[in-house]
This record gives C-alpha cells, structure tokens and sequence, in this order.
C-alpha cells in the first residue's frame, strides 16, 4: 500500500508490504542517493542520530537507470509539528539545519526543510527523508531557506512572541505558515530575527510575487559556500535564542493543586504499574498525561509510549524531563481529545488524523474522564467508542461526583449530569469492553478499571 502522503516526490515513494515500511527510490535521484551513500555523509548523520538509518532490500536496472528498495528503521509513533511542544519545535529545527551544515561539508544540500521530515525517537529529533539530500551548486543560495521560514522560524516566533497556541496554525497551512501572515502577526515584535527572516523576507516575497508574469528571467543571486555556511549557522544561533516567555496554562501546574493524598498517590502509581504489568504492552498512548508521571512508569516496565495532553506548557516540562532522562521510550504531544489531530493535505489523507496511526495496544486515560465528561459535556457511550476504536486495552480511572475535583467543576455550573455515575459508567464501557479489574485507590473514592475490548 503507497503512503498517501509521499505522491509528490518524484524522486521515490513510502509504501508498506505485509506491515513493514520501504521507500522506493526511483532512476531520476540514483546518482544523489550514491553521492549520500558513498561520500560518507550517510555515516556521519547516521553516526550522530540524526537521519534515521536503513538497509537496502533490492537493487534492479530499468530502462531509465537504477531503482532500489530501502527498508527504513520505523518511529514508534508519527508526530506532526501541530502536535509538538515549543521545546519539541525547536529541537526539530536545530536537528534540521544541522544536518544541512553537516551536507555542505560533503557537497550535498537539503533541497527542502519540511517539518514532516522530522520524528522523535527516544526524546530526540530524528530526520526521516532519505531523499532530500541534492547536489550543491557553488555560488547557489539554499533552495529551501523559504520552507525553513514558514515551517519552522514563523511557527517558533510565533508562539514564543504571541501565543503558545499558535503552533496549531500549521493544521491549516500543511507548507508552513504564510511569511505576510506571520509578519503581521509579529508586526509590533521587532528581534533581528523577526525582522530578517519574517519581516523583511515577507516584503520581497510580495514585491516579487508578479515576476512570473514578466518576461524578465529571474536572477538567482550569487551565495557563496562560505557565505551559505554562514547564513546557516546565524540561523542556528537565532533559533537557540527564541526562547518562552514566562507563560502559564490551566493544567500546567495540575499535580502541584491536585487532592490526592501521598498514600492515595502512592497507590494509584501501584496499581497502575501491576495493571501495566499485566497487559504488557509494546505501545502505550497515555491521554491526558500531564507531567507523564504515569507514561514514564509504562516506559520503565518497556512499553514506548505517546504522553498526550492539552496543556502545551504541560507538555514542555514533560518533553524536558524526557531529554533529561536516559531510555525513556517516550514521546509527548500536545492533543485536544474534544478536537483531536484530523486528516489534513490533499484529499486529507497526506498527513493522518489521530485514528489512522499507529494503534497502541493500551489506552491509559487516568483522571481525565471527568475533563471530558462534565467540563466538555462528553457522553460515557462516545468515549467508549472512540477509545475501543484506537485500542484493545484500558486502563481508566472512575472520578466520582463526589471527589473535590469534580465538586469544584459543578460549582459554577448547573448539575446537569445525572447519568454521570459509576453504574451508567459501567455499563456504557462495558458496551465495548470486557470488564477485567476494579481497584480502589486507597484514601480516595475514585476506582481505576482494566477494561479489554470484547472479541
């Protein structure tokens, strides 16, 4: 089965066969693919974790050259720009020019700077396009210095300057945010930076946006290799000083207020890693992580494991305890469950909603169902479908309409809910599962539920 998101480059395509991913590399890119294989730069990306490696299944001749099939070492997980924190951004785009500073050294250019061609892998950026390394021409600019601003400096600017949030603007621009819409919304941020590469780059793009029409041939202004090698590594040093402001988001902070006590805490971290224990499963999506506190335990015990939750701030301090860390398997991501990751690209099939990844084979979804259930008026039934779509086990936690926590969310609403109780919670559940476990959590009310999905 072709990858619907690889059509465009006619240098090769990703397909899949009997589960395991290949990319086919077609005659026209033969000699950059020997030229990356043989200069050595292959190695040396590889060697550093930066490209990811791969090993070549087939080698045929055809009447317009040399096609070979690679298999390429797989994610656990793909993760697009919109779903990764500031941190995560940043790290993506470091990862990307270096690796265009390492392929000047042996010739070879990046001829795109897509964000999509970065994944993570055990809390490091990865680059995964094999087939964007080109020729390098001495006096010729870097191609893709455009693609760079839109998808990696306006969207980190943005939500460096303005809003965290504004990240999620590239769900609506799949090749990167617009330069003069960027610049408008920085217009009163004046850093080097914005002004070099946002500013005035978005002037020039809109004074020669008619140039197509004339009958003038463009100009391809003159760059030498030590003036290329210097633009990118200024673009380095600016991309290290964007920095968060001192920001702070709802759930940010959640365990610092939470009414869990140290043996209701210490026993909900016990029963979740027997439960865990029990499933053993190789990929954990943990909804609602929060500090990943919980996804770190799936990691100990060998699972590799998606830490999703609302809050990008959250989602930062998780991501820079994973880099702090040593094996942990474990990827955080910025998700709204009430408007998850669609289909997005061309026939909206380019880049795959949430649904249509790689399925874990345990949800973990622990003091979130009263979020979805009472602060985003969520029915029991449509949770429970959507999570047996996604996986063939659950591990849940029951909040009941007594607990504090669920107490100060009806304070300042109308009770609307009175089929919110552990019998409707059950049976709704129960619908797609079956039931395996209840377990109190000691010195609370709340219950954590190992559900499997019925055959």
């Amino acid at each position: 089965m072709i990858d619907p998101g690889s059509f465009r480059d006619p240098s090769g395509l990703v397909f899949r066969q009997d589960g395991v991913l290949y990319r086919k590399i077609n005659p026209v890119y033969q000699n950059q693919y020997e030229s990356l294989m043989t200069s050595g730069l292959y190695n040396c990306l590889v060697g550093q974790g930066l490209l990811v490696s791969h090993r070549e299944i087939e080698k045929k001749s055809s009447e317009k050259g040399t096609i070979r099939i690679i298999q390429p070492d797989t994610v656990p997980f793909v993760s697009y720009p919109y779903e990764w924190s500031f941190g995560e951004y940043k790290d993506a785009a470091l990862t990307t020019l270096i690796i265009q500073k390492e392929a000047l050294n042996y010739g070879m250019i990046l001829k795109d700077a897509s964000a999509y061609n970065i994944q993570f892998l055990m809390g490091k950026p990865v680059f995964i396009d094999t087939l964007s390394f080109d020729f390098y021409g001495e006096g010729t600019p870097w191609v893709a210095y455009g693609q760079f601003c839109r998808h990696f400096l306006a969207p980190l600017l943005l939500m460096a300057e303005v809003d965290v949030r504004l990240s999620q603007m590239m769900r609506n621009y799949i090749d990167g945010i617009p330069l003069d819409l960027a610049s408008r919304l920085l217009r009163l941020k004046r850093s080097f930076t914005a002004i070099q590469h946002i500013h005035l780059h978005a002037k020039m793009s809109e004074r020669h946006a008619d140039d197509g029409l004339s009958d003038k041939a463009k100009k391809v202004p003159f760059m030498s290799k030590f003036q290329l090698s210097a633009m990118i590594e200024g673009l380095i040093r600016s991309v290290k000083k964007i920095r968060l402001k001192g920001i702070r988001t709802e759930w940010g902070d959640y365990y610092s207020r939470t009414n869990y006590s140290d043996e209701a805490a210490g026993s909900k971290l016990q029963i979740v890693s027997e439960l865990l224990s029990e499933v053993q499963p190789g990929l954990v999506w943990d909804f609602g992580a929060n500090d990943g506190r919980y996804s770190k335990k799936a990691a100990e015990l060998g699972a590799a494991v998606v830490a999703f939750d609302i809050d990008p701030v959250a989602v930062e301090r998780n991501y820079n305890d994973v880099k702090l860390s040593s094996g942990y398997n474990m990827l955080p991501l910025v998700l709204d469950l009430t408007n998850p990751s669609p289909g997005i690209g061309f026939g909206c099939r380019e880049r795959n909603s949430i649904n249509d990844r790689e399925k874990p084979d345990c949800i973990m979804a622990l003091a979130l169902i009263h979020h979805l259930a009472i602060s985003n008026n969520l029915p029991f039934a449509k949770i429970a479908e959507w999570f047996s779509g996604l996986s063939r086990n659950l591990i849940i936690e029951f909040v009941p309409k007594e607990d504090s926590q669920v107490q100060i969310m009806l304070s300042s609403r109308t009770d609307i809910f009175p089929d919110y109780t552990r019998e409707t919670f059950e049976k709704m559940f129960c619908r797609y599962y079956s039931l395996q476990s209840v377990s109190p959590i000691q010195d609370s009310e709340r219950l954590l539920y190992l559900f499997k999905i019925k055959e």
